[in-house]
């Protein structure tokens, strides 16, 4: 199985930002053979932006969106859908992510009806859990995981249509990462969940660079990476796929 390697860009960036963080992405990705050979590649920039990333790109580079409603259409203001990130070019949507649950209080079930318009519309869901600090610090990781594991996948939910990515919540964004035991006990937790079912990919989230990326991805049950800062520098995201 390839490494999936998933650029988030979060909210961050200009048009001419993330065209040209886009075309310079595909332009590396393609002038490698051997990283076609061992990676696939996603970006998810904002929605206002897919547009035109998507014309910056080629096959070889798949498009995402950062998040869908739980509607099809209708009056939900300011709310995005999974057909319409479809028909932008999408192939992809992550949900659940730990930002979306903190800070707008999204619940399981609302991930799980979420991923269930996801599928629906043909896209594939990168399904986010993790726990917070506090819960690990209290002995409470594989409870929390495997509560938002039964809870937010519908029963729609194949190896085919998605993705689970773990981000310990505590290693976003704040340079630490969880240790190579942490995230070999997490990710076998997570495998034995699915069933042991050896085809569905587990990222990991949180902090990945490309002087941690050789060790993360040596971990058993590690698919590939979920990244968010180092997605908006191509030497940095080229970096981490090139330790694959």
């Amino acid at each position: 199985m390839k490494k999936l390697i998933a650029g988030n860009w979060k909210m961050n960036g200009t048009l001419e930002s993330g065209v040209g963080l886009a075309s310079s992405i595909n332009a590396a990705v393609n002038e490698n053979s051997a990283l076609l050979d061992a990676c696939d590649f996603l970006i998810c920039p904002p929605f206002v932006f897919l547009q035109s990333a998507k014309a910056a790109i080629g096959p070889a580079v798949a498009l995402g969106g950062q998040d869908c409603s739980p509607f099809d259409n209708g009056a939900y203001t300011g709310d995005i859908s999974a057909p319409m990130l479809k028909d932008m070019g999408a192939g992809y949507v992550i949900l659940g992510h730990s930002e979306r649950r903190q800070y707008y209080k999204e619940t399981d079930a609302l991930i799980a009806e979420k991923a269930k318009k996801a599928h629906d519309a043909g896209l594939i869901a990168i399904v986010c859990v993790g726990e917070t600090e506090g819960e690990r610090d209290t002995g409470q990781e594989q409870e929390i995981v495997g509560s938002q594991l039964l809870r937010s996948l519908p029963d729609t939910t194949t190896a085919e249509n998605t993705v689970i990515a773990y981000e310990p919540v505590w290693a976003i964004g704040t340079g630490k990462t969880a240790s190579a035991d942490d995230i070999r006990d997490m990710h076998a937790f997570i495998r034995e969940k699915l069933d042991n079912n050896g085809d569905f990919r587990i990222l990991y989230g949180g902090s990945v660079k490309p002087g941690n990326a050789a060790e993360i991805f040596a971990i058993p049950n590690v698919d590939g990476a979920l990244i968010g800062g180092a997605s908006l520098k191509t030497e940095d995201f080229l970096g981490i796929a090139q330790a694959a």
